[in-house]
């Protein structure tokens, strides 16, 4: 297989499970059947930017669609691109568009349709996190 197909295999691991949490650099290169730092060294110089930021792209791309139509809060949304951390999300999304989330949204709703509904988004991100049970409660 030539390399710039099992790059973009890896591209496509990308944009297919942005909202993984745990995918990470090792998984992307698996897909490509690279090692890690030559996986890195090799996307970069194929599309300018490293799998990390091209990653980081497409989850900040899909909050803000989320945050110009969506009701959840800033938190929900963080979680559902698939950020761990509110602070890591919030720094990363103002780098990239110039204002906070709370900012972008504020800038961004009222000029179309009314927001979805917060149930609806959650159901169509995969539904919503189960709790954990203990043996001792009724279902």
């Amino acid at each position: 297989m030539d390399k710039m197909r099992q790059l973009r295999l890896a591209k496509d691991a990308m944009d297919r499970d942005w909202a993984d949490p745990g995918l990470d650099l090792g998984a992307v290169a698996a897909h490509a059947g690279y090692s890690r730092f030559h996986f890195l060294r090799a996307f970069k110089e194929a599309y300018g930017d490293t799998p990390r930021q091209y990653l980081t792209h497409r989850r900040i791309e899909r909050a803000e669609e989320m945050l110009r139509s969506a009701d959840l809060s800033v938190t929900e949304i963080c979680h559902l691109v698939g950020f761990s951390s509110l602070g890591t999300f919030s720094a990363r999304f103002k780098t990239r568009t110039g204002l906070t989330p709370s900012e972008y949204r504020a800038e961004h709703v009222g000029r179309g349709a009314a927001l979805i509904p917060g149930c609806y988004v959650m159901l169509w991100a995969g539904g919503f996190p189960r709790r954990e049970s203990n043996s001792e409660e009724a279902p």
